[in-house]
């Protein structure tokens, strides 16, 4: 019933073709690097003006909104009351499986990832069966982070580390809440000894947590039967928008070694296509 009543929506604000657009109206997190924030130093924002430049050189506009419960409502499927068209057309980042939208093809494929200091504890750690041959007295002292509910969390139950698992809540309320949290605070400051996170949130704040005297290592978790680390990310936009979905898709596939050099410089540890072995 949602997906009609979406698709009805459409029908009646159709898209302009990418000829008439004055603008690539976007919809994201104010406060969510590495993907985006106000600021647009985010790679998702990166991305944006990749595609606005393939329209034209279009300006990108914004409507800003918490990337939790409720996001897509408040953005894609949103009215504005003024001039009655959506408050904006695409999403950079969803899931591949996105439920609420049409999405593109996967533009990129991350895993979790373990994020450590080097020097520390887990120095030694090159996988994660690694963390099974360490001494019993390490083992038993480690302080492991992880967002419950999360493929982590399921990870580490299994391996019998639940008196090492930190848990945290996985969706937050706070507007001032960031993904990085977890690394930035609890890990750099010495509260755990290490933290499973998204992998583009692993690489990009182990990276900039790093300096000469201290360096963090990302470890990429992988994939095994019953927990899934890795995932493919697409962009979305509404139902019945399949020109335009196909046409952002167009873009991607034009500019995939553009696209895959701006994930690397944001640390981002990449997947290949139907493997759950990290090629970056």
């Amino acid at each position: 019933m949602l997906a009609l009543l979406a698709i009805v929506c459409g029908l009646f604000y159709p898209l302009a073709a990418a000829a008439e657009r004055d603008s690539l109206r976007v919809c994201a997190d104010p406060n969510s690097l590495p993907f985006s924030n106000r600021q647009q130093e985010g790679f998702e924002n990166q991305i944006a003006k990749l595609i606005a430049s393939e329209l034209g050189g279009l300006p990108v506009e914004y409507t800003w909104f918490p990337q939790r419960r409720g996001f897509i409502r408040n953005t894609l499927r949103a009215l504005d009351e003024e001039s009655g068209r959506h408050k904006c057309d695409l999403v950079v980042g969803v899931p591949a499986g996105f439920e609420m939208g049409l999405a593109t093809k996967p533009y990129y494929r991350s895993t979790y990832a373990m994020v450590f200091e080097a020097g520390g504890p887990l120095g030694g750690v090159e996988a994660p069966a690694d963390l099974a041959e360490l001494p019993d007295e390490v083992r038993a002292g480690l302080r492991i982070a992880v967002h419950a509910g999360g493929p982590g969390a399921a990870w580490m139950a299994r391996n019998g580390m639940h008196r090492q698992m930190v848990a945290f809540p996985s969706m937050s309320g706070d507007p001032n809440d960031y993904p990085g949290r977890l690394i930035e605070q609890e890990l750099l400051r010495g509260q755990v000894d290490a933290v499973i996170v998204w992998g583009p949130i692993a690489g990009y704040f182990a990276k900039r947590a790093s300096t000469k005297n201290r360096r963090f290592a990302v470890m990429p978790m992988v994939s095994e039967p019953g927990i899934q680390f890795d995932f493919a990310i697409a962009s979305g936009v509404r139902f019945g928008e399949d020109e335009w979905r196909d046409q952002v898709a167009d873009i991607y596939d034009r500019n995939a070694d553009r696209i895959a050099a701006i994930l690397r410089e944001f640390g981002v540890p990449l997947i290949a296509a139907g493997s759950s072995n990290p090629v970056e």
